[in-house]
């Protein structure tokens, strides 16, 4: 019998990764989410220049540390580097990954990547209909535990309720994907209306708190790590925090990279599209109709965005960032944090450099903060207190937020 290998995957995805591993669950592969985070940054900036973005610094880290823990044998251990394939620095990631290891003395330990642009196809994970299948039931779930937790957890009366509900949720639907049980689009829509109500079942105060957006990569805005923690922050300040779902992020890369090319694809691709769009209609009027907020469906973002943000920038997360701003300062409580990693261009041009026009044209407040290696978490959350602490109103009387 072959030996099954562990297959360690970096922390990035918090709220979907508890689900999304079992996508990789198979007679060849143990999915491991790695979690460490002592000293990930200081061993990853002995193998990873400092000019590199702090995702990259990360998970080299956290792989070299798993290395190095003991816990896995090197010669069956496989690191799996996803990636979007295109010309994010993202798409770098595993060259270096690849040569860290190899210095650090684990020149067994094979990188495998994984994208739809055929990048590094000679280290690519297979990417089969079951794992596509499980993968898509684990968006859709991971979409709305995010969504919910955030937004119930600062009301609860009894602490810890939420994250307990959120665990039950992991442990049942974790079986089923595991097993492959249940996995039918009938049942994920009725789970939509039961996972609703489950949350809206627990005890909550009445009190109004400031709602603030999380915008920036897919990293810094999904990955506590990475945004050092800001949602527990914002929590303990009194505020409830909104994080949008990956779902948007995943039709917004089929809008922006795969509607042109191979024929064949692109009517694969156009069909994703259909049924993802629907699924996330589903989503979205379960969770309204439950009375918690969410932003609109994908294509009602774009649309709302054009005029404030520049739509054919796709580099990376591209006009999604902008485009939620808008969205959040359209239908939220207008006030946006923007985490991105320091250097990171594909923030700073589709990000930074619109959010002043998009304040403009939209009123509201954005600030934006940087994490990176050589900086620390009281920069982050000085900037966070900053926006909290800013009357909007006075702002919108006063048309001063050109200045911020």
């Amino acid at each position: 019998m072959m030996q099954k290998e562990n297959l360690l995957i970096p922390a990035m995805l918090d709220a979907h990764f508890p689900l999304m591993k079992y996508a990789f669950y198979s007679r060849r592969y143990q999915p491991v989410i790695l979690n460490n985070r002592r000293d990930v940054t200081e061993l990853g900036l002995r193998w990873v220049h400092n000019d590199m973005c702090y995702p990259c610094i990360l998970n080299t880290g956290q792989m070299l540390g798993a290395l190095r823990s003991g816990r896995f044998d090197p010669a069956h251990t496989r690191l799996l580097m996803p990636t979007v394939g295109d010309a994010c620095r993202g798409s770098n990631y595993a060259d270096m990954i690849r040569r860290a290891v190899r210095l650090a003395g684990y020149p067994q330990t094979r990188v495998m990547t994984m994208n739809l642009r055929h990048v590094d196809d000679g280290n690519q994970l297979g990417i089969t209909p079951l794992m596509v299948w499980r993968a898509l039931f684990s968006l859709y779930y991971g979409d709305l535990l995010l969504i919910l937790v955030q937004q119930v957890r600062p009301h609860e009366l009894h602490r810890g309720d939420t994250n307990r509900l959120r665990d039950q949720w992991h442990a049942t639907l974790g079986r089923e994907l595991k097993s492959c049980r249940n996995l039918r689009l009938s049942v994920l829509r009725r789970r939509f209306r039961e996972i609703t109500a489950s949350f809206a079942a627990i005890p909550r105060d009445s009190t109004k708190k400031q709602r603030i957006g999380l915008v920036g990569d897919l990293y810094t805005r999904y990955c506590s790590l990475g945004n050092w923690d800001i949602v527990s922050f914002l929590e303990r300040s009194g505020c409830e925090s909104y994080t949008n779902g990956l779902s948007w992020y995943v039709l917004y890369y089929i809008d922006s990279h795969l509607r042109e090319g191979n024929p064949a694809e692109t009517a694969v691709y156009r069909a994703a599209e259909l049924l993802l769009t629907n699924l996330q209609d589903a989503m979205i009027e379960a969770i309204r109709s439950a009375g918690f907020f969410t932003l609109p469906r994908l294509k009602t973002v774009k649309a709302e965005a054009k005029g404030a943000v520049p739509l054919d920038v796709a580099i990376g997360d591209g006009w999604l960032i902008g485009a939620e701003v808008a969205a959040y300062l359209h239908h939220a409580d207008r006030k946006v944090l923007a985490i991105q990693p320091f250097g990171c261009m594909a923030n700073h041009v589709c990000g930074r450099g619109i959010y002043a026009s998009v304040q403009r044209k939209c009123g509201g407040a954005v600030v934006s903060a940087d994490v990176d290696a050589s900086g620390t978490p009281v920069n982050v959350y000085n900037r966070a207190r900053m926006l909290i602490d800013l009357s909007v109103d006075l702002l919108d009387s006063t048309g001063s937020q050109n200045q911020l």
